[in-house]
């Protein structure tokens, strides 16, 4: 398999290296938190060659002495080495039952800097709170980005490859495949494996036809806003029984397992947070392309989660902005930075150009505001607001 360097992602765990924090890989499956944290390893020992790197990997047989918290303890404690940096790395750490427990311990000891991935179905993002009494740094692995993926293929004429990226998607391992059929198998396998065991297993869930009904419900109706009311009426109209309240519990679950993004509203001249009326993002197009094909397509809002997941890719918090009566994209901050975006298919038409750059002439401050759009040009600026090619834009 051809492997490429994650940089902005090697570069965190570069960063976090020596911090008593737990350092905690999550994202969804096959998104490759496994590679990331070898990739890490490699970098440990070429830049300290004294390091001592405890490493177990819980899908290999020779690690099966060591699903049993306290074998995993005092595995660990026994290679531990004084005088050096010590490292502690495991791969798929809920394969062993009651890991925490050993985490927990050796974290406590302050002898180790340790790094964890684990199956979404064990290590959720909401469950680290629970699991870990200390401090830990999460760190999310997305699907490849565009720019992953034109490393990883070479880069050919932006436009087409684009084209091709929004229907591959970013899960690698389905590249490795020599025809578009297998390669939709593949995430199609991906996509079963998500829902039978992160989902349906992990949280016994008693009717998984209205979990596979709402996620393809949600696949269908990316960045549109939604409330779980809204939801369960349309599913129900369309023969899969449901309540309001089911729906929300399994959007929770589907958000948790990191399929969805739930993304919530932004009043941006009240500059306050509001509570309904979300909008959800889907991880990667190419889930979207295996399960629906290009059923009800809708490149406007297909290119809008796109963005999204772009944005929380590079580390911004995101918000849909409301404005009087009008919305804005999103609305993206990251310490002290903020942007305005407006996300759209085809900005040809002036009447279409108006509607998206309205809303961003009517904000009263100076932070920098985008219009990401197909143009296939240059970017331009438009009365202070920059335009700008959408698969330009994700190759910055």
């Amino acid at each position: 398999m051809k492997l490429i360097e994650r940089t902005p992602l090697l570069t965190q765990l570069q960063e976090a290296k020596g911090t008593p924090d737990l350092k905690i890989i999550t994202g969804i499956r096959r998104s490759g938190k496994s590679k990331l944290l070898v990739a890490f390893m490699d970098w440990i020992r070429q830049t300290d060659t004294e390091a001592n790197i405890i490493f177990i990997d819980f899908r290999l047989l020779s690690a099966e002495p060591l699903k049993e918290y306290h074998a995993l303890h005092d595995y660990i404690e026994n290679h531990y080495r004084e005088g050096v940096a010590n490292y502690i790395c495991i791969d798929e750490v809920q394969m062993c039952l009651n890991f925490e427990l050993a985490i927990n311990s050796l974290h406590a000891s302050e002898k180790y800097d340790i790094y964890l991935t684990g199956s979404n179905a064990f290590l959720l993002s909401s469950d680290l709170a629970t699991l870990f009494t200390g401090r830990y740094l999460e760190i999310q692995v997305f699907p490849f980005s565009f720019s992953e993926y034109r490393t990883y293929f070479g880069e050919q004429e932006l436009q087409s490859q684009f084209d091709q990226y929004v229907i591959d998607g970013g899960l690698s391992g389905s590249y490795l495949y020599d025809s578009p059929r297998k390669r939709k198998q593949y995430i199609k396998d991906v996509y079963k494996t998500i829902l039978e065991r992160d989902l349906v297993q992990k949280y016994n869930l008693a009717d998984p036809e209205v979990l596979s009904q709402l996620v393809e419900y949600m696949m269908d109706n990316i960045s549109n806003i939604s409330s779980p009311n809204s939801i369960a009426g349309q599913l129900t109209a369309e023969g899969t029984s449901s309540t309001n309240h089911t729906i929300s519990k399994y959007l929770d679950y589907i958000c948790r397992a990191f399929m969805l993004y739930e993304v919530k509203r932004y009043d941006v001249k009240g500059k306050k947070y509001l509570q309904s009326l979300n909008k959800y993002y889907l991880v990667d197009s190419g889930f979207r392309y295996a399960i629906l094909g290009t059923r009800n397509m809708d490149y406007g809002r297909i290119y809008e989660n796109l963005v999204a997941i772009e944005l929380l890719r590079r580390g911004y918090e995101i918000y849909v902005g409301k404005l009087y009566q009008k919305e804005v994209d999103f609305v993206a901050m990251r310490g002290s930075e903020k942007i305005y975006i407006q996300v759209s298919d085809d900005i040809s038409s002036p009447d279409t150009f108006k509607r998206e750059y309205e809303p961003l002439l009517q904000i009263k401050d100076a932070y920098p505001r985008f219009i990401i759009a197909r143009t296939r040009k240059p970017r331009y600026d438009y009365q202070g607001i920059q335009i700008i090619d959408l698969a330009e834009w994700l190759t910055l």
